[in-house]
């Protein structure tokens, strides 16, 4: 495969990010025994030329269940129809879609669990049957139409697995739940990155940056351009350890990956609830941040790092969150 450079013209975001997105399986970084266990049954897929059974990937956002979706589609050799759950609204839109794929084909739903009660339904019989039932008419007129599927592979992706209704999880044959991502990992993806931009980083950047990045590729991609623009501007374009840690401090990223409304976050528990049980619509609140968004993308890093805590009353600052704060009794960071 050839190798893939982003060139100094300019892109839109969504190209470079198709760009930095591995292809294949070999090219995919981390997750191993997630992809292990995807190797295996999209190799008995072919084998048998049958369509791979449907796939659900859950998890915090950012940790590659669209990329891993792609991966799957290219090495089935299909194409890959990419849809958001929120933007189905009527059983119409999902029945133009299904009735649209070929033979074999990916469908993918991102954000599945905000797919409307109604357009799930029509999914039930599409994936267990490969059947859709359109309703043509009203009233004493309607009448159903049942129209026949190719086979096809749904892989739904959520950041919430416990909102998806039980009909709907029972449907997926495969369910993997992707983690985050340890520093080695993140290096790899880090140093991969640098060479498609063809850019020249030092190995101590490279440490930095995924020190820094919450376990997540989509950060570690983030925050790496965002530092080269730095040792653009300030430096001869060469990313090193003091550009990336200048670069880094003004972002507000502290050394353990936090921002600053991880911290915020942080405090107010500490600060105001006097290191809690306080629930996380005050939280979200006492912030200015909307609680759904608080529990799908900060949360699951400070829980996984032992900063906070979930209880039935509440959330629950950890001991490790006064020290990263270094509050104590020493004021407010208000």
């Amino acid at each position: 495969m050839d190798k893939r450079i982003i060139s100094n013209n300019l892109l839109v975001d969504d190209e470079i990010e198709v760009t930095l997105r591995p292809q294949v399986f070999a090219e995919y970084i981390g997750q191993t025994s997630v992809k292990e266990m995807m190797q295996i049954a999209v190799g008995a897929a072919k084998k048998r030329q049958e369509s791979l059974d449907h796939v659900l990937f859950y998890g915090p956002p950012g940790l590659g269940k669209t990329t891993l979706a792609q991966v799957i589609a290219n090495e089935l050799g299909v194409n890959m129809r990419t849809i958001s759950g929120p933007t189905i609204e009527r059983t119409g839109d999902l029945a133009a879609i299904l009735t649209s794929l070929e033979p074999g084909d990916v469908l993918f739903i991102d954000e599945i669990h905000r797919l409307p009660k109604i357009v799930e339904e029509i999914l039930y019989s599409s994936m267990e049957d490969f059947v859709i039932d359109i309703v043509v008419g009203k009233d004493n007129g309607a009448k159903s139409i049942r129209v026949d599927l190719p086979p096809f592979t749904l892989i739904g992706a959520t950041t919430r697995f416990g909102d998806l209704t039980g009909p709907l999880r029972d449907r997926f044959g495969i369910v993997h739940k992707l983690e985050f991502y340890s520093d080695s990992d993140l290096e790899t993806i880090c140093r991969r990155t640098a060479s498609i931009y063809n850019c020249e980083i030092c190995e101590t950047a490279i440490v930095e940056l995924a020190k820094r990045s919450r376990g997540t590729p989509r950060i570690v991609n983030r925050l790496f351009r965002r530092v080269r623009d730095y040792a653009d501007i300030l430096a001869d374009g060469v990313i090193t350890l003091p550009i990336t840690q200048t670069a880094l401090e003004k972002l507000k990223i502290d050394a353990s990956g936090l921002d600053r409304k991880d911290r915020e976050y942080l405090a107010v528990i500490i600060e105001k609830y006097h290191g809690g049980p306080v629930g996380l619509e005050t939280i979200a609140t006492s912030i200015s941040e909307d609680a759904l968004t608080l529990e799908d993308v900060y949360e699951p890093y400070l829980i996984q790092k032992g900063f906070i805590s979930r209880t039935p009353r509440g959330r629950v600052a950890t001991d490790l969150a006064y020290q990263h704060l270094k509050k104590g009794y020493q004021g407010s960071l208000f």
